[in-house]
């Protein structure tokens, strides 16, 4: 059982930067696959990024560039760093964990992030 709760969601202007964490309990947090994941108003969840358990990374389209997905497995946490965010970025943006595979079974509470323009 892995248990995940995100922090750093707030108010930002457009163009500002934010940095959102995502503590996870369990001992074997290494060893899954971590993403972000976010739901804007009256849409579906949409993929963000995602980081292995070995490091590398992927993004969607719309964040390339712009934010930046990172873990400390020591300190069981994974990051992400958003900067020159727009107000299409609002939304709440959930951590999940997952295998290999993409198959995410535990998730977080989420958390907000409303950009202004």
């Amino acid at each position: 059982q892995v248990q995940l709760v995100e922090s750093g969601g707030g108010l930002v202007q457009a163009g500002g930067s934010l940095r959102l964490s995502c503590a996870a309990s369990g001992r074997t947090f290494s060893s899954y696959a971590m993403a972000w994941f976010r739901r804007a108003p009256g849409k579906e969840r949409d993929f963000v990024a995602r980081i292995w358990s070995g490091g590398s990374t992927y993004y969607a389209d719309s964040v390339k560039g712009r934010f930046t997905i990172s873990r400390d497995n020591a300190k069981n946490t994974v990051y992400l760093q958003m900067n020159t965010l727009k107000p299409e970025d609002t939304a709440v943006y959930y951590c999940a964990a997952g295998d290999t595979f993409g198959n995410y079974v535990y998730w977080g509470q989420g958390t907000q992030v409303t950009v202004s323009s």
